[in-house]
């Protein structure tokens, strides 16, 4: 794989491993947040593993001179690279992977290309689609979409202030708050680009070739992913062995809500055989 970040890969993407366990699990956040995203589940999983964490390049915590727009505006593929070059970077030859939201599928994109490497995904409130059709409900009409856009282009930080108490989906005004800065801190033209990319993708044609075994985990009620969702990819995915786990809470983001809930569920599946 060709050098990215001119050979400072595990530098810019701030690549952390703790933990002293055996076996390797993979912690990748999804969009606004940043690896201080699994702070409150990193206790549950570092005396039994070896933890991977690492900041996507639009985070704010990365300097914004190493985000591509040529590489990131029209594919999500590009994230998956980069996770697959961390892994070579390290020299890991095998690992479980957890993916937050969009990271959930960059999880399935790589393990695609590099099946050997991954042991198990663990999709937390993944979507391969957000765009409703007549055959699928991914969540947003066309006009919701469009409307998300136009208004993170005049106004990106009050769409934050708006959109982030939806996803928290919980009366915690203190991690409102600080997920509100961490989506802030991403500059709005990165924002945008991103977020363009996440709400257009479709990735629902790629799923069959998703040969790794699934365990998807989704909260009861997500305003970004609707309960459909999880049991539509169980169907489509191309494992024999892919299972469906509902939290009984609301919100997309239950690692900062929930993280005792959370952890329990994560470490049952970790371990399973």
């Amino acid at each position: 794989m060709a050098k990215l970040y001119s050979g400072r890969l595990l530098e810019v993407l701030n690549v952390r491993v703790i933990g002293s366990g055996e076996r390797i699990v993979v912690l990748s956040h999804g969009f606004g947040g940043d690896q201080s995203m699994w702070k409150d589940i990193l206790p549950y999983l570092v005396p039994d593993f070896k933890v991977v964490v690492f900041d996507l390049v639009f985070c704010g915590s990365v300097d914004p001179k190493h985000f591509d727009f040529d590489r990131f505006s029209n594919s999500l593929a590009a994230y998956a690279d980069d996770l697959l070059a961390i892994l070579e970077e390290l020299q890991i030859d095998k690992c479980m992977y957890v993916g937050h939201s969009v990271s959930g599928m960059l999880g399935c994109l790589a393990s695609i290309q590099k099946p050997e490497l991954f042991e198990k995904l663990i999709l937390l409130g993944a979507s391969p689609r957000y765009l409703n059709d007549e055959s699928y409900e991914g969540g947003f009409e066309r006009r919701e979409i469009d409307g998300y856009l136009s208004a993170i282009k005049s106004n990106y930080s009050e769409w934050v202030s708006g959109f982030v108490p939806l996803l928290i989906a919980e009366d915690q005004p203190s991690i409102v708050n600080d997920l509100s800065r961490k989506w802030l801190n991403i500059k709005p033209e990165i924002a945008f680009t991103v977020l363009k990319s996440i709400y257009e993708s479709d990735l629902r044609g790629i799923l069959c070739d998703v040969k790794t075994p699934c365990r998807i985990i989704q909260t009861r009620k997500d305003i970004v992913v609707p309960l459909s969702v999880p049991y539509y990819m169980q169907r489509n995915l191309g494992g024999e062995n892919n299972s469906v786990h509902i939290l009984d809470i609301d919100g997309h983001v239950p690692q900062l809500t929930s993280p005792h809930l959370l952890a329990k569920l994560l470490t049952q599946l970790l371990i399973e055989s």
